[in-house]
């Protein structure tokens, strides 16, 4: 399949090939590889993707592939044992990366085999009309990195640094001249049972190299990113931020070289780690420099300062960021029965003006909570209203977390990160809820309560429709809350607006309120002689199929809504 911009919006499905295919159900505390179990790149199959398209997904993000520090020991492949008390959890954090050119061997069902593996998951992605989306990590690398897999002729990232300097714009790290690392005081890496012969409470690093989140000490706590060294890309930060971009520092031309590795592999967009971590000038020049050899390449960008979303959409040259710091924090309090749907106007209106397009939705990723869990929700259908306003509010992309629609609610405490509500990323797991669906590879969900069912029915309904209708996918906007803030039954917790094209108008309308609301909506009238409405006017509703109507537009739609719900009627 080749590159290029998909002629619908892009709906994104984010999965770990770790917890995707994991059929083990033990889910033991801190438990081994052998004793949960792993999801390998060939238990993404055919049927598993078909079952995505059929659901409305356009793309595939594939989260935590490349090789990563682990507790697991693939010593018998000629791959080096890392050491435990520089890794989170028994997995490895997927955001440590161990080789850039190298793939999970975790992953793979013949470790020596691996990178094949991989590149026909990429290969049947493609062929079942599905693109697909793999993690850049730009900031940072796992302690122990070194690569065994780069190309011939490759130097590897701190191989010609000079140690004896804190900062030097040749350098690939940042270093601390005579100081030595000290690991985490208090951390037992594994649990109490695991057993490593290099667990001692000690990682010889000298000097101590700057860690991933800008910590500038040879002692980094628990809390900070201690498994990761952050990268030198020109920036000397204890002088006043001082930048060094010319000659081009050497990392730019490194990581140049492995987006490219990757993408000549036929991936087709980068989900980019912690964007604002790297300087801006970086991006222009590696987004602009790879679009000239792959026009149809897609960069999304994880981003939380929003007064900097228009110096990377435009000047970093990304395609999309992620939306956290303005809807995504809107809609949580609204699902949490907080907030006001004035916090949504504020976002599309001030937040994210002249952006909202490139805008990247959603209510989970793999750093949220889960919305079924007590530290978001506690109930996966209360997710309606707030889902349908994400992933119709804007034409940028939605995107759905793996588990999300079968309403998983991460229970219960892994090993490193806890009972924190998120789906583990450091350590070896089944999500329960999923695995439901998977049904032992079936992936028919033969196992999913009549409950489950239901709410994967309404995220299928809802992709399908964002796909599938003009409306959606590529028409203008226009909100109705301040036509309709005196209108019966509306309050600070129900919103609407109306999407539409020349060919196609759809009104969306959602009520956040714990309970039901007897509505009438009224259409402006400027917009009702832009959309040539008058009389009459019959109404679908695209998630349930029920019909309305207006006797007369001009006295507005009555339309009941229970609690938690929402309707996208097309007219």
């Amino acid at each position: 399949m080749a590159t290029s911009f998909p002629d619908h919006k892009l709906v994104i499905y984010q999965t770990l090939p770790r917890l995707f295919g994991n059929t083990n159900t033990t889910n033991k505390f801190y438990g081994s590889v052998e004793e949960n179990g792993v999801g390998k790149f060939n238990d993404i199959t055919d049927k598993a993707l078909q079952e995505l398209r059929s659901m409305g997904f356009t793309h595939v993000w594939y989260t935590g592939v490349i090789e990563h520090a682990t507790m697991t020991s693939h010593a018998a492949f000629g791959i080096p044992d890392d050491d435990p008390d520089v890794i989170k959890g028994r997995a490895g954090s997927p955001y440590a990366i161990k080789d850039y050119y190298d793939v999970d061997p975790d992953l793979a069902v013949d470790v020596n085999n691996r990178m094949a593996e991989y590149q026909a998951l990429i290969k049947r992605t493609h062929d079942n009309g599905l693109f697909v989306i793999m993690d850049f990590v730009p900031n940072h690398v796992a302690r122990s990195y070194k690569s065994d897999a780069k190309p011939e002729g490759v130097i590897d990232l701190g191989e010609q640094d000079d140690t004896s300097k804190s900062f030097d714009p040749k350098n690939d790290f940042y270093y601390l001249p005579g100081q030595s690392f000290v690991a985490p005081q208090g951390y037992n890496p594994g649990g109490d049972g695991y057993q490593h012969p290099l667990k001692d409470g000690k990682f010889d690093e000298v000097p101590a190299k700057v860690t991933g989140d800008n910590v500038y000490s040879a002692s980094p706590s628990i809390n900070n990113w201690f498994e990761t060294i952050k990268l030198n890309y020109g920036v000397d930060y204890q002088n006043g931020w001082q930048l060094h971009f010319d000659p081009l520092p050497s990392v730019w031309t490194k990581m140049y070289d492995i987006l490219h590795y990757w993408a000549s592999m036929g991936i087709n967009a980068f989900r980019c780690d912690m964007v604002e971590y790297v300087p801006m000038e970086f991006w222009g020049w590696v987004i602009g420099k790879l679009k000239a050899e792959f026009p149809g390449l897609l960069f999304i960008g994880e981003a939380y300062s929003i007064n900097e979303y228009h110096n990377y959409l435009f000047n970093g040259k990304f395609d999309y960021l992620y939306d956290k710091s303005g809807l995504y924090d809107a809609i949580f309090r609204l699902t949490r029965n907080e907030g006001s749907v004035w916090e949504i106007n504020k976002v599309w209106n001030y937040d994210t003006r002249g952006m909202d397009e490139r805008m990247l939705r959603f209510m989970e990723n793999h750093d949220e909570y889960r919305i079924a869990s007590l530290a978001f929700a506690g109930n996966a259908w209360l997710a309606i209203p707030g889902m349908i306003v994400s992933a119709t509010l804007s034409v940028g992309p939605v995107m759905v977390y793996s588990g999300q629609e079968v309403g998983e609610p991460a229970n219960g405490s892994e090993g490193f990160s806890g009972p924190d509500g998120r789906t583990t990323i450091f350590d070896y797991w089944g999500v329960p809820n999923l695995q439901k669906w998977v049904n032992g590879g079936r992936y028919d969900g033969g196992t999913l309560e009549g409950g489950e069912k239901a709410l994967r029915f309404f995220y299928q309904k809802l992709m399908l429709a964002v796909r599938e209708n003009e409306a959606l996918k590529l028409g203008d906007f226009y909100e109705l809350i301040l036509e309709n803030q005196h209108s019966r039954g509306f309050d600070d917790k129900v919103y609407c607006f109306i999407r539409y094209t020349s060919n196609q108008r759809m009104l969306v309308v959602v009520n956040f309120n714990r309970d039901h609301r007897d509505l009438n909506i009224r259409i402006p009238g400027d917009l009702k002689e832009r959309l040539g409405l008058g009389g009459k006017v019959t109404f679908k509703d695209a998630l349930s199929d029920a019909k309305f109507a207006a006797d007369d537009i001009a006295n507005g739609l009555d339309l009941a809504l229970p609690a938690s719900s929402g309707a996208i009627l097309s007219f």
